[in-house]
């Protein structure tokens, strides 16, 4: 059952769950989000997540990697068929491959310990920024909400995508990095502009988010991951997305 995320509360705040096992850290956060607007739920462990998600219906996730149980890894693999907001996998892990294998679990952005408050209370606003409605003028934005490229139909008031009769299941970070190429279709967006645009940071030529995305959306929209046709690799420039297809 997919979990229906419901506006934010009456006072306006948008509603963040951390699952955290550092009971002091995660005291921390949550005073510091709760003092920046957010109204936050915490729990020490995996094993109450999902029921937790439909009592709290939250916008956003901050999901330590290592706890007790099932790990997180585990957990957002576990929700993320059903839960449609936003996943900030949080570790003391520096290895690529974690990073890596954390966002083909699923998860929307990841982020190594110890973390600035600041940097992350930035990151959660980039990732929300899209979901609750705020400004997504962004790079070359127009104000339509709804594209379509042959079969394939992006719609981002529903926030949904088709691909002809198929919708077609993305992750809130996915269909944000697809959006923003969708509507910028026709022009080479480098890494450096989709950071700036979808995270509100600039890029530090490390990170593969962008990489590891591109290559989980394009089957999911028909594209050959091969030889794709409607994402394009530009070498030592960025990704375009491609207005007509042969």
């Amino acid at each position: 059952m997919v979990v229906p995320l419901k506006g934010a509360d009456i006072d306006g705040a948008p509603r963040i769950l951390i699952v955290e096992d550092d009971e002091r850290l995660a005291q921390l956060t949550k005073d510091y989000l709760s003092g920046n607007g957010y109204k936050v739920a915490v729990i020490s462990d995996g094993s109450h997540v999902e029921s937790k998600i439909k009592a709290f219906a939250p916008h956003l996730i901050i999901l330590d990697v290592m706890l007790p149980g099932d790990d997180g890894l585990s957990i957002c693999r576990q929700i993320r068929p059903a839960y449609k907001g936003v996943v900030i996998m949080l570790t003391a892990r520096i290895d690529e491959l974690d990073q890596v294998l954390g966002l083909e679990m699923g998860a929307d952005d990841y982020i190594c310990k110890p973390v600035q408050p600041r940097l992350l209370l930035a990151r959660i606003k980039a990732a929300l920024r899209p979901r609750l409605g705020a400004d997504d003028a962004g790079i070359g934005g127009s104000g339509d909400e709804r594209y379509r490229f042959g079969e394939l139909h992006i719609d981002n008031a529903m926030r949904e995508v088709w691909l002809g009769q198929d919708s077609v299941e993305l992750t809130s970070a996915e269909f944000d990095l697809l959006w923003l190429l969708a509507r910028n279709a026709g022009r080479v967006l480098s890494r450096e502009e989709i950071f700036n645009s979808l995270r509100g940071i600039d890029y530090d030529g490390q990170d593969r988010s962008i990489d590891v995305r591109v290559s989980r959306i394009r089957p999911k929209i028909g594209d050959d991951p091969d030889h794709p046709r409607r994402i394009k690799t530009v070498r030592s420039r960025g990704y375009l997305f491609v207005k007509e297809t042969m």
